[in-house]
């Protein structure tokens, strides 16, 4: 009786003319369904629900041995959903008197278990007031996401009265905005489902209206939850297939991307400053790399407004995606066999995965297994298997061999260090956990195409840029540790380990040094970076107000646990994520290991001038480093055939302390010579440079 009275205080606080109804209670099961509670309303008046008179209230008592277990909504008759709470109170317990109300001063992902008191809700209570008819049955929609801890609702109710929230009406964006209809189905995690999708986009600076005609997209999809974890947060990432009137996958060109019909909507909840996954996909393209191409918009389903997105370009082999050879069921011998392939260090089970033969050479009790993501492991050959397998472990037999850093012997027969060089650069640079254990790609071409593994592409960084607790390496908050040792750390998935023996190669060390030096003057220069954060955080600020009123995510952890105070504001947030990225490159520039200047023996122009190229036997780089300025800003520098046939010209003037960074990516194997031309004459004499290796 103590409860009651007190809920009932609550809400006759909030007007003394009000209307409550109570709902049904009952056990809440832990089998991760999901459950409705109803509360029927009859007589309500007056019966429209509006700002004059409508819902202003709930209340809910649940006992519940882990409180971030459950979701919660309220269903308006009309199939208006309302999401009270999600992932809050972490493994505390119970909603203790816990009511909501848009008055609140605060918000129920500030609170603490269990939440007595008055709160907003995660989502206006005014998306109930659109005019419909508040008589008849609403609904407490309970899910358990977890098993091991069940609990009761015990008590819920709803108030209706006077001066009553109005619906959050999104209306235009600056963003592209996607609409989803689902013709009333659930959207699970497989199979899809087949809905339309629309798409309105008018252009850079332009307003995108919902009421304008779609103009980017208007056609079927089919669609489903994605992700592991991401998959239990609040706001829910999809994955979905393009389709045509028939409902067979149509391959499809949308907001500018190539034609394709994989796609992604990843959802930003993680992310308060959405852009943790698209900066770490530019820095890896800009470095001449395939990343996933993506958009950032709006989106709503089935009326309801979601918040940000970006919609994303699935990782699959495809002339503009990981561009490998098409291996079919037939290619089960000769070259053909050879690839492509795509792998994964990832989850995995017996059935889509194998074990490797060898452990990380710091943890030799750790299995490892890898995953097959292309062919898929329903379609994969048992010829191609053996195949992927055997290339696997002949590489990891080279690489924890004694000879290993022999750079014709050795694991660089296997793989693009190149590759794997700027894939541990980007992984580095965001501290990101989830690279070299669960999201980590690797892909093989046909041997006639080059055939060595290559790290990449880049995926999933919701849990990096960020100081996480409960962890060796990854709760440093001065900017430390080594990503890659990721198995010191415990994971929930080993990682091959791969890199930790690859930086027992001095070489290799060198050209990490060589390419990381490189990359700061370009790309991993801050005031590069913050460009682009600061301009994203422009173009994002209207879209981000919603998206808060929507999540309010701010100021509070959700999703991937952080360290420290967070932000209240948007502003806050870009200013401490961009202040986490300062202090991990001052880290990385102390500690990168390597040294670029002393090169090794290379055939020298004269006693007085010198010109170091390294790597030298290279494959799709050389960096150039210079002894003895004697250069002017007129200088050039060529790269010559042994016909004499100058094929890349480069002006020495972007020279940085003595050194630049030469892609050759146009060259094929062979010997060439690197010449420094200065009024059109030799200034020293010309350095053979021998490419080799080419994938």
């Amino acid at each position: 009786m103590k409860k009651i009275l007190f809920t009932t205080f609550l809400i006759t606080s909030i007007s003394s003319f009000s209307q409550t109804f109570s709902g049904t209670g009952g056990a809440i099961p832990d089998d991760g369904s999901t459950n409705d509670y109803p509360c029927v309303v009859s007589a309500l008046t007056p019966a429209t629900l509006d700002g004059t008179n409508g819902l202003i209230g709930v209340c809910i008592n649940i006992t519940h041995t882990w409180d971030s277990d459950l979701n919660i909504d309220l269903i308006a008759p009309d199939g208006t959903d309302i999401m009270l709470l999600s992932y809050v109170g972490g493994s505390d317990d119970n909603f203790t008197n816990t009511c909501f109300s848009q008055s609140a001063s605060t918000s129920i992902v500030s609170g603490t278990a269990p939440f007595t008191g008055t709160f907003k809700p995660m989502n206006t209570l005014g998306n109930a007031n659109n005019g419909q008819n508040g008589n008849g049955t609403w609904k407490l929609r309970i899910t358990d996401t977890y098993p091991a801890d069940a609990g009761n609702l015990l008590s819920w109710n709803i108030t209706f009265g006077p001066g009553a929230p109005l619906p959050n009406i999104f209306t235009s964006s600056n963003l592209p905005i996607v609409l989803i209809n689902t013709f009333s189905q659930t959207i699970v995690n497989e199979p899809k489902i087949n809905a339309n999708m629309k798409i309105i986009y008018n252009g850079p600076g332009v307003t995108n209206y919902v009421t304008n005609p779609p103009n980017a997209y208007n056609n079927n999809v089919g669609i489903e939850i994605r992700g592991a974890f991401s998959a239990s947060l609040p706001q829910k990432p999809y994955g979905f297939e393009t389709r045509n009137n028939l409902l067979v996958q149509n391959d499809t060109s949308i907001l500018g991307m190539p034609l394709e019909h994989d796609w992604q909507l990843l959802a930003t909840y993680n992310d308060k400053v959405y852009v943790r996954n698209t900066l770490a996909n530019k820095l890896f393209g800009e470095m001449g790399h395939y990343a996933a191409r993506s958009k950032h918009c709006e989106v709503i389903i089935n009326g309801q407004y979601q918040g940000i997105y970006f919609l994303s370009e699935s990782i699959k082999r495809d002339a503009n995606r990981v561009d490998i050879s098409k291996l079919d069921t037939i290619d089960n011998a000769g070259v053909q066999l050879t690839g492509g392939y795509i792998i994964k260090n990832d989850y995995w089970d017996a059935a889509n995965s194998w074990l490797l033969g060898y452990s990380p050479i710091d943890h030799p009790t750790f299995p490892v297994h890898l995953v097959y993501a292309y062919p898929k492991p329903d379609v994969i050959t048992s010829q191609q298997k053996t195949y992927i397998q055997t290339y696997i472990n002949s590489l990891e037999s080279a690489l924890y061999s004694p000879a290993f850093a022999d750079t014709a012997t050795g694991y660089r027969a296997y793989l693009s260090t190149a590759s794997f060089i700027d894939y541990l650069i980007v992984n580095e640079l965001s501290r990101n956990n989830d690279g070299f254990k669960k999201s980590w790609y690797m892909h093989k071409n046909r041997d006639d195409k080059g055939g060595k593994l290559k790290a990449g592409p880049v995926w999933d960084f919701d849990w990096a840029w960020a100081d996480i607790p409960g962890s060796t390496i990854f709760s440093a908050t001065d900017g430390s540790g080594w990503a890659y040792k990721i198995n010191d750390d415990g994971p929930d998935v080993n990682s091959n380990g791969w890199y930790v023996r690859m930086m027992q190669d001095t070489t290799f060390q060198n050209e990490l040094k060589c390419r990381w030096m490189h990359l700061r003057t370009c790309y991993l220069d801050t005031t590069y970076l913050f460009n682009y954060i600061d301009s994203m955080a422009v173009y994002l600020d209207s879209a981000q107000i919603r998206h808060q009123e929507r999540w309010a995510t701010l100021g509070v952890d959700v999703g991937t646990p952080e360290i420290g105070p967070q932000p209240s504001t948007f502003a806050g947030d870009i200013a401490l994520y961009k202040a986490w990225i300062s202090e991990r490159i001052d880290w990385l520039d102390a500690n990168m290991p390597g040294n670029c200047y002393t090169l090794g023996v290379n055939e020298m122009a004269s006693s007085q001038n010198v010109i170091n190229l390294f790597p030298n036997p290279t494959s799709d780089y050389v960096f150039v480093n210079t002894e003895n300025k004697v250069f002017t800003n007129s200088t050039i520098v060529i790269i010559s055939d042994v016909l004499g046939r100058d094929l890349i010209i480069v002006p020495y003037k972007q020279v940085l302390n003595n050194g630049m960074m030469i892609s050759l990516t146009d060259l094929s194997n062979g010997t060439y010579f690197c010449r420094f031309i200065d009024d059109g004459k030799d200034v020293v004499k010309p350095v053979k440079l021998v490419v080799e290796n080419k994938l």
